[in-house]
């Protein structure tokens, strides 16, 4: 079985998902066609490759796969600790009206949100050792208020107690994103009821 070790900086090696410009620049179109054939390399989508232990890892480059994606919902609460829910597949932010191709696999769905609402409260994180967009954690709870009737009561009272429970929590921030997110006399109840 050939292995998929092209010649990169230390950053792309690490990330295991690569493009066709840089596969251009590291091997042959053949040498990932092949290494493609006998599965040591996984095609995502048109032009997006990765290596069959990127694909192991428990994160994915979201940057390569939906470029200006942010990670989101299930995916951000399970990061910061803030639900039990095992999250399905990667739940990814994207700007309304973007058209966006996902590959069949890793599971992805995408949320497709207004501007004011898909900028609000982005920050880079480190997980797994791929550089991601995500809401912070503060954000990520509103968005829980916000689609509360999608995502059941239930979810939205965990992620709640989760967040209050936290010694970092934020409230100022907490409430200036629910005024912009129109969701501050909600959150408010939520939280006369937690605190």
């Amino acid at each position: 079985m050939a292995k998929f070790e092209p010649d990169m900086d230390k950053d792309q090696t690490m990330s295991g998902v690569m493009n066709t410009q840089e596969i251009r620049e590291s091997q042959s179109y053949y040498g990932i066609r092949k290494a493609v054939e006998e599965g040591s390399v996984v095609r995502l989508k048109n032009g997006v490759y990765a290596s069959a232990e990127a694909l192991a890892d428990t994160m994915i480059d979201i940057e390569r796969v939906v470029p200006m994606g942010v990670l989101c919902l299930y995916s951000a609460w399970s990061h910061y600790g803030l639900t039990t829910q095992v999250p399905g597949a990667f739940y990814v932010a994207v700007e309304k009206h973007r058209k966006v191709v996902v590959p069949e696999f890793p599971p992805i769905t995408l949320c497709y949100w207004e501007r004011k609402y898909y900028e609000l409260g982005v920050v880079e994180a480190e997980v797994s050792g791929h550089r991601v967009r995500m809401y912070d954690v503060e954000k990520s709870v509103c968005d829980a208020v916000k689609f509360r009737n999608k995502i059941g009561l239930d979810v939205t009272a965990e992620v709640l107690k989760a967040y209050l429970a936290r010694k970092d929590r934020n409230i100022a921030r907490l409430t200036a994103y629910a005024r912009q997110m129109r969701v501050a006399s909600t959150l408010k109840g939520y939280l006369e009821i937690g605190l």
